[in-house]
């Protein structure tokens, strides 16, 4: 679904954060042992505001669409894969979410790969399953597969690194294309943020210090490359219509610099939280973009 991939993302992040709203330190450190109220009231937060979610979405989001049986869709050519990036992300980050909140209650590191990682494939495999039963979309394998990917890209990094040297990111910036489809693509800032495909880039954000831990490379400092597209009004090229055929539809590919936002050094626990949830965007820089028409130099990039 377009606009809940990135709703779930932002709500566990804030979710993470209220932590932080407390002045208490003691409260805001992540417990040495396991300290059973910590992990109760997250396990019971998390499954009460999915259920919460889920029912929620039944019946209010799917009911103003036909229901149908249970159906599959192949929706892997639509949107040049811009949509199923935007599953690894949500995966990748909910699950990042869901583990640091178990270390936050003292789970061990197994526990917290296994219920907190995983919480993002859980969750968004229940909302597919939704899907299936919605005559607008259905089942997608794609989005399964790529929700499996954002979560094995978390899982695999803690058990060969025991951290995250590679992020997934995600920027935005607006495109001329959501004027001329607002219903598909937006008509806010915040719709198109959600909806125009065509400004959303997806970044794989490498922390260089994690790779070369003797040199003096700050360690805040990363190096991204990501991947958008231009020219989409449409999920797939439609060729019998001259408006929408105007637009040439490209893959975009970029590098670009990046600052690790939980790298910076504090000792407050509260901007190490926000730095947390934060680290999920891209912070704009010199960029180098490079497409089937040649190669492009944007001063920032967002």
């Amino acid at each position: 679904m377009r606009f809940l991939n990135f709703i779930i993302v932002l709500f566990l992040c804030c979710f993470s954060s209220s932590f932080a709203q407390t002045p208490v330190a003691d409260f805001l450190k992540p417990s040495d042992t396991l300290n059973t109220k910590r992990r109760n009231a997250v396990v019971i937060s998390e499954v009460a505001l999915a259920s919460t979610a889920l029912v929620g979405l039944n019946e209010i989001w799917f009911a103003d669409f036909d229901r149908s049986k249970f159906h599959t869709i192949n929706d892997n050519n639509e949107w040049l894969q811009i949509d199923k990036l935007g599953h690894m992300f949500t995966a990748y980050q909910v699950g990042k979410q869901g583990a640091h909140l178990l270390n936050w209650s003292g789970v061990t590191k197994k526990d917290q790969l296994i219920y907190g990682a995983t919480l993002g494939f859980g969750f968004l495999t229940a909302v597919e399953v939704l899907d299936g039963y919605s005559a607008e979309w259905g089942y997608s394998w794609g989005d399964v597969g790529a929700n499996a990917l954002g979560t094995g890209l978390y899982i695999s990094q803690e058990l060969l690194w025991n951290e995250q040297r590679i992020d997934v990111k995600f920027s935005f910036h607006q495109t001329k294309y959501a004027s001329q489809r607002p219903d598909k693509l937006g008509k806010s800032f915040f719709q198109q943020v959600l909806k125009d495909y065509n400004g959303q880039t997806y970044w794989l954000s490498f922390n260089l210090h994690s790779f070369f831990k003797n040199s003096k490379i700050p360690k805040w400092l990363n190096v991204a490359v990501g991947y958008g597209a231009d020219g989409m009004l449409t999920g797939v090229e439609v060729t019998d219509n001259q408006v929408l055929t105007t637009n040439q539809r490209l893959r975009q590919y970029y590098l670009s610099f990046d600052v690790n936002l939980t790298k910076i050094r504090t000792n407050s626990l509260f901007l190490k939280s926000i730095f947390n949830v934060f680290n999920m965007i891209k912070i704009p820089f010199p960029t180098l973009e490079i497409n089937k028409k040649g190669t492009a130099f944007h001063l920032f990039y967002n």
